[in-house]
């Protein structure tokens, strides 16, 4: 049944954008909403209330605080019985106000002071006690709570330390705030190659790229100290060898939010796992189909690895296509999409929106009964100046133009990326940076239906069919789906067909490919700086081959 909420600026009030707001709010939460305006005399609202039958009434001052305790005060004389009934009553109002309509007791259940973020009002209208919500009032898996705190998006931050005390301390921090929806577990080198071997760890890098996690133990004292605020959602990468292993303890100790895996990465291609290539290919998809069966959702962080390499935007988007086409392949039900912006650097704002809308094109065909997918968008690595001014901007930037694709989950890629990890101060500040640019880009135009948004989009996926084509060629004599063949994506890399020029003198990637910013957009040149359609890169490979 439909809940009504009542709401107006009392007495002589006439500021009404945050009751404005609320009921904006409300009515995403699926209440039937009333407003009743500026200026509303104690009995005109509390009529309101009787005759709309409401289940909540909103109430709005924002004057003098002297003046607002006296309304207040008579407000709740008056509304004595509507309370007594069940009917519930909020209000919001100036940091001043509000400590008066404190001072009334437990007659408003909620009060709002302005420094709320609109998560937290939200969460209040869709069932959250007003006062010291427990774990139980935050939904704990990564469908719900994307779903429980729609239409915002849940957010994420990479966290992890080099020593466990500073970790575990900082994580604190962070869910005391409610900065975060989940804590991505930044986990040392060493944690993700060599958890099961011991032999295998060198003492010298421990903590070198985060929290040297060493035990199952070590994760579950991780997850205990976010059973705090908010209690965010954990999850770590899937590590770089003994996968299955080490996806047990991940779900074990930290309920492992979502999979984190690469296609065609993580391995001794890129010098961070002892996998070759293929082999490494073959280990990730059986990963993918062991948290599928279990329910749990699974990104691939795979098309950015391509881009920070340079790759043209053909071969990043055809990456993030083999990356869904796979996940459903192997039985993932909820997908995780991740689309990293500014990668490469140099990407004008319409070309990079471009680019993902190209991606979100290819991929929801793949959509089905069984197979979801949620967009998670990110700010480049790499892009991030090093002046922290001029990073706050570009965070700021970055997240509104993201906006338009309207995620459910954004990797907050913190302003301080340039110059050192993210302390948990740092992952505070950055989450309010983007709060605000959530809350702007809420509201924006809708920057994908402008025409050379559009037209680059288009051109990208008749571009990526033909690569995709050319892989699908590769495949030996009776393999049936060579898009979700280990072989034939190994032998696509190998032969060139993907390619970045970042790959040269790669023991598996060839590097011949060039690529160069042209408009804003990441283009494959011949020799002379001239754009290459794919057709004609593809050609030139075949050439060389048959040389």
């Amino acid at each position: 049944m439909t809940k009504t909420v009542v709401a107006a600026a009392l007495g002589e009030c006439v500021h009404v954008a945050g009751v404005s707001n609320f009921l904006r709010l409300a009515e995403s939460a699926g209440w039937r909403t009333v407003f009743l305006g500026p200026a509303v005399p104690v009995g005109e609202l509390l009529a309101a209330a009787r005759r709309e039958k409401a289940d909540l009434v909103g109430v709005s001052y924002r004057l003098t605080p002297e003046t607002g305790e006296r309304l207040l005060g008579l407000f709740a004389e008056e509304a004595a019985d509507l309370h007594a009934a069940g009917v519930r009553f909020a209000f919001a109002g100036t940091p001043p106000v509000a400590e008066r309509a404190a001072a009334l007791g437990d007659f408003f259940e909620a009060i709002f002071d302005g420094s709320e973020t609109p998560e937290q009002v939200l969460a209040y209208l869709k069932g959250q006690p007003a006062r010291d919500p427990g774990e139980e009032d935050f939904p704990q898996t990564t469908v719900e709570r994307i779903l429980w705190k729609r239409p915002f998006p849940i957010l994420r931050h990479h966290f992890g330390l080099p020593t466990m005390a500073d970790s575990i301390t900082g994580i604190e921090a962070i869910a005391e705030a409610g900065a975060l929806d989940l804590i991505s577990l930044g986990t040392d080198q060493d944690a993700q190659e060599n958890f099961f071997h011991p032999e295998r760890q060198d003492p010298r890098r421990t903590g070198a790229g985060g929290v040297p996690v060493r035990t199952p133990d070590d994760f579950r004292a991780l997850l205990a100290a976010s059973r705090r605020g908010n209690y965010p959602l954990m999850r770590a990468y899937s590590g770089t060898d003994d996968f299955i292993r080490y996806a047990e303890v991940l779900v074990e100790t930290i309920h492992n939010a979502w999979c984190a895996i690469p296609l065609y990465w993580f391995n001794q291609m890129d010098g961070r796992g002892p996998w070759d290539l293929e082999g490494s290919i073959g280990e990730h998809q059986q990963v993918m189909a062991w948290y599928g069966g279990r329910g749990i959702p699974v990104e691939l962080n795979e098309p950015h690895h391509w881009g920070m390499r340079d790759s043209s935007d053909v071969t990043f988007v055809v990456s993030a296509f083999l990356s869904a086409y796979n996940a459903k392949k192997y039985g993932v039900q909820d997908y995780i999409a991740q689309l990293m912006f500014n990668s490469p650097p140099g990407l004008s704002d319409a070309m990079d929106l471009a680019k993902m809308a190209a991606v979100v094109a290819l991929i929801s065909p793949l959509e089905g009964e069984n197979f979801r997918i949620w967009k998670q968008t990110r700010t480049g690595l790499l892009s991030h100046p090093l002046d922290p001014d001029a990073a706050r901007g570009h965070l700021a930037a970055s997240i509104y133009l993201q906006m338009a694709l309207r995620p459910d989950i954004i990797h907050i890629v913190g302003h301080t990326e340039a110059h050192h990890a993210a302390t948990a101060a740092d992952v505070i500040e950055a989450s309010r940076i983007v709060r605000r640019a959530i809350q702007n880009g809420l509201g924006a135009p809708d920057m994908v239906q402008t025409p050379e948004v559009l037209a680059r989009r288009d051109e990208l996926v008749s571009e990526a069919r033909v690569l995709l084509e050319a892989i699908r060629a590769l495949a030996a004599a009776g393999v049936e789906d060579p898009w979700a063949d280990a072989a034939t994506l190994a032998r696509s890399v190998t032969l060139g067909l993907m390619d970045a020029p970042q790959l040269k003198n790669n023991r598996y990637g060839r590097g011949e490919t060039r690529t160069r910013i042209v408009g804003g957009q990441s283009l494959a040149v011949d020799e002379n700086g001239r754009p290459l359609t794919e057709s004609e890169r593809l050609s030139r490979l075949s050439g060389k081959e048959a040389e």
